[in-house]
C-alpha cells in the first residue's frame, strides 16, 4: 500500500491553473529585503553580518518564480541554508543567518502546492536534509527541534490542504459542466427533433395531398416556414446563452401552460390536452419537464405512429405527485420498432433527475403511451 501510495505521488503532474505572477510578489520581495536589511543593521548578535545579509536579501528575488519552479526555488533556498549550517558545523561559528530567512517556509508551501509528484519527493527530500544538517549545527534543545520540524510540516501540510482544496473545486466544475452539457444537449434534442419532426411530417403530407389538393403544398410551406423560423429563433436563443456565459436556467422555459399552445401547432388532426388550472406553483425544473416530456412524447408520435389521428395528453395533480399521461392512437410498426435513442434517454434523465419515474412502450388498447410521474417538489 506505502509503494503504491509513493507511487502514485511519484506520477502526480503539476499542479493546473497556476496563477501568474502579481503585484503581491512583488510586495513580498520588497517587503522581505527590507526586512533583511533592518535586522541585519539592527541586531547586535548578528555573525558575519555583511554576509549574511547580502545573502537573505540574494535570496528574496527567488519568491517570484516560486510557482513556475517550485522545486529549483527549494533547491536554491535550502541549498544556502545547508551551506550555512555546515559553514557553523565545520567552522565552529555561531549560528550563521539572519530570522527573516524563515521566509524560505513559502518555499516549502509552494512545492507541495504547486510542485509535480517528482519534484515534491525530491525537494522535501532537500529540506529534510538540510534540516538535519541545521538542527546539528545549531542544537539546543529537543523541544526546539521539534519545533522546528513540526513548523515545516505544517508549511507542507498547508500546500497539500491548498492544493486538494483546489482540486476537489476544480473537479466539481468539471462535473457541473459536464451535467450543463447533457442537459444543453438534451434541449437541443427535444427542441431540435420536434421542429424538424414536425417540418418533415409536413414535408410528406404536402407532397401526397399535392394531387388532390392543388393548395395543400402551399399550406404546408406555410406550416414548414414557422416551424424552421421558431427552431431558428430558440437555437439562436440557446447559443446567446453560450456566449454570454448566462446560466441556462435563466432563459425563459415554456411549461405546463404552453402545453395548449404546443398542440395547435402539431400536423396531428386532434392533439387533446387537458390541464388542471391549479398549477401556478409548479417548481421550474417541474413546470419545465413537464412541457419538455409532452414534447418528446408528440415528437415519437409523429415519427413512429403510423395512422395517427389523435394525441391525447393529461396531466394530474395530487398528493404531492404530478403525473403526465401521452398516448396516441396510431399503429406501431412490428418491422421497424419505436427507437430507444436519445429521446427516450433524454426523456429518461429529466425524471431521474426530478426523483420521478417513467413508463414509455406500447399501449394495450393500440398506440403508444408515456406515462410519467414526478414530485411536485423539484430535489434540491
Amino acid at each position: 500500500m506505502i509503494t503504491n501510495a509513493l507511487r502514485s505521488l511519484w506520477a502526480e503532474p503539476r499542479a493546473a491553473d497556476v496563477p501568474g505572477r502579481s503585484w503581491r510578489d512583488w510586495a513580498l520581495v520588497g517587503a522581505v529585503m527590507v526586512t533583511a536589511l533592518l535586522e541585519g543593521v539592527l541586531r547586535d548578535d548578528v555573525a558575519w553580518r555583511p554576509f549574511v545579509t547580502i545573502v537573505a536579501v540574494g535570496l528574496a528575488p527567488v519568491l517570484l518564480w516560486r510557482r513556475a519552479q517550485p522545486l529549483a526555488c527549494v533547491m536554491v533556498a535550502f541549498g544556502t541554508a545547508m551551506a550555512l549550517g555546515l559553514v557553523t558545523l565545520v567552522g565552529g561559528a555561531p549560528s550563521v543567518g539572519l530570522s527573516t530567512m524563515i521566509f524560505v517556509l513559502v518555499f516549502v508551501y509552494a512545492l507541495v502546492r504547486w510542485g509535480s509528484g517528482r519534484e515534491i519527493v525530491i525537494g522535501l527530500t532537500v529540506v529534510l536534509v538540510a534540516a538535519v544538517i541545521g538542527t546539528v549545527a545549531d542544537y539546543t534543545a529537543p523541544a526546539e527541534v521539534i519545533g522546528g520540524f513540526g513548523i515545516l510540516a505544517a508549511a507542507a501540510a498547508a500546500g497539500a490542504a491548498f492544493r486538494y482544496r483546489a482540486e476537489s473545486w476544480r473537479r466539481a466544475l468539471g462535473q457541473i459542466r459536464s451535467q450543463e452539457r447533457v442537459g444543453l444537449a438534451r434541449e437541443l434534442h427535444d427542441m431540435v427533433a420536434h421542429h424538424v419532426s414536425a417540418i418533415a411530417v409536413q414535408a410528406q403530407a404536402g407532397r401526397t395531398l399535392a394531387g388532390q389538393r392543388p393548395e395543400a403544398p402551399l399550406e404546408a410551406l406555410a406550416v414548414i416556414e414557422e416551424e424552421a423560423s421558431r427552431t431558428l429563433a430558440e437555437m439562436r436563443a440557446m447559443v446567446r446563452v453560450l456566449r454570454d456565459g448566462a446560466p441556462a436556467e435563466y432563459t425563459p422555459q415554456p411549461g405546463v401552460a404552453d402545453l395548449a399552445s404546443l398542440a395547435r401547432r402539431e400536423p396531428v388532426p386532434v392533439v387533446d390536452v387537458e390541464v388542471p388550472g391549479d398549477l401556478d406553483g409548479l417548481p421550474l425544473q417541474v413546470d419545465t419537464a413537464v412541457y419538455r416530456l409532452a414534447q418528446e412524447a408528440l415528437t415519437n408520435a409523429l415519427r413512429h405512429a403510423r395512422n395517427a389521428s389523435r394525441v391525447e395528453i393529461r396531466v394530474v395533480e395530487g398528493e404531492g405527485r404530478l403525473r403526465l399521461s401521452v398516448t396516441d392512437d396510431g399503429q406501431i410498426d412490428p418491422v421497424r420498432p419505436a427507437s430507444h435513442g436519445f429521446g427516450l434517454l433524454g426523456m429518461t434523465e429529466r425524471v431521474q433527475l426530478l426523483g420521478g419515474t417513467l413508463r414509455a412502450g406500447p399501449a394495450p388498447g393500440g398506440g403508444w403511451a408515456v406515462d410519467a410521474e414526478l414530485p411536485t417538489e423539484a430535489r434540491r
